[in-house]
C-alpha cells in the first residue's frame, strides 16, 4: 500500500513538476540568451558574405537558420535539461528570488548586441577589493562560464564548416572533425579563463558583496552544481555543437 500511495503521489505531481523545468528555463534567462545568440549568428553570417560565392553564402545562411531556429534550440535545450537535472525546484527557487532575478538581468544584459558591440575590443579593467576578488574567484571556479563561452563560440564558428561538409560530403571525417572540435574547445576555454575574473567582475558589477557571497553559496551547493552541470549540457545540446546539420531532427510542434 505504501508503494502504491508513493506512486500515486508521484503521478499526481508530474504535471506541476514538469512545468517547473519550463519556469526554470524562463527564470534563468534562457529565452533572452537564445535571442541574443541569434543576433550574434546573424552578424557571423554577414561576415562571410563578401568572402563566399553567393550560392555558398546562401547555403550557409539556410543551414544555420535551420540548425539554430528558435524553436529547435529551445526544444533541444529543454529536453536535455529535463533529462539531466533530477530536481529543478531548488534552482527555480533561487532564480525566482530577488537576487536570482538580478543575476539573470545582469547576465542577459551582458550579452545584448549593444553591449557586445560596446566592448568588442575588450572589457575595461575593474578595480575591486581583495574580498570582492576572492568572491569572484570562488564564483569563477563554481560556474562553468569558460566552458559555456567556448560552446557558444564553437557553435558560431561551426556554421561555415557544417555547410561545407553538407555541400562536400566527406570533406572532414567524423573522427577528424571531433578531434579538431575538441582542440578548439580546449584553446577557447584557456583563452576565456585567462580573463574570466575580470569578465565576472564586470558582469556582476551591480551586485553587492553580500549578494555575491549568496550567489557563490548557491553555485557551490549540491543543488547549484547540479543545475550548472545540467545547464552546460543543455547549452551544448541546444546549440547542437559537434552535430551534423543533416542529422538534426526537425522541431516538433507543441513540445
Amino acid at each position: 500500500m505504501r508503494v502504491f500511495l508513493s506512486l500515486a503521489f508521484a503521478l499526481f505531481s508530474l504535471p506541476a513538476f514538469a512545468d517547473d523545468y519550463l519556469q526554470l528555463y524562463q527564470a534563468a534567462g534562457w529565452p533572452d540568451q537564445r535571442a541574443h545568440f541569434r543576433d550574434a549568428l546573424s552578424a557571423a553570417q554577414q561576415r562571410y558574405r563578401s568572402s563566399l560565392p553567393p550560392a555558398v553564402f546562401q547555403a550557409l545562411v539556410d543551414n544555420s537558420n535551420r540548425r539554430f531556429a528558435a524553436q529547435a534550440i529551445d526544444q533541444r535545450a529543454q529536453a536535455s535539461l529535463r533529462q539531466n537535472l533530477r530536481d529543478p525546484r531548488p534552482a527555480l527557487a533561487f532564480f525566482q528570488s530577488e537576487l536570482g532575478r538580478r543575476i539573470t538581468e545582469a547576465e542577459t544584459t551582458a550579452t545584448r548586441p549593444d553591449q557586445l558591440a560596446k566592448y568588442a575590443n575588450g572589457l575595461p579593467r575593474t578595480d575591486a577589493s581583495a574580498t570582492r576578488r576572492l568572491l569572484i574567484r570562488h564564483l569563477a571556479q563554481a560556474l562553468p562560464a569558460a566552458e559555456a563561452g567556448a560552446e557558444v563560440s564553437l557553435a558560431l564558428a561551426g556554421v561555415a564548416a557544417d555547410s561545407l561538409s553538407q555541400m562536400i560530403p566527406g570533406l572532414l571525417g567524423g573522427d577528424q572533425a571531433m578531434a579538431l572540435l575538441e582542440g578548439q574547445r580546449q584553446r577557447l576555454i584557456g583563452q576565456i579563463e585567462g580573463d574570466l575574473d575580470n569578465t565576472l567582475l564586470h558582469v556582476y558589477r551591480d551586485l553587492s558583496d553580500p549578494e555575491l557571497e549568496e550567489f557563490v553559496t548557491f553555485a557551490e551547493s549540491a543543488e547549484g552544481k547540479a543545475y550548472y552541470q545540467a545547464a552546460l549540457t543543455a547549452l551544448r545540446a541546444g546549440l547542437a555543437v559537434g552535430q551534423s546539420g543533416a542529422n538534426l531532427a526537425e522541431p516538433q510542434q507543441g513540445i
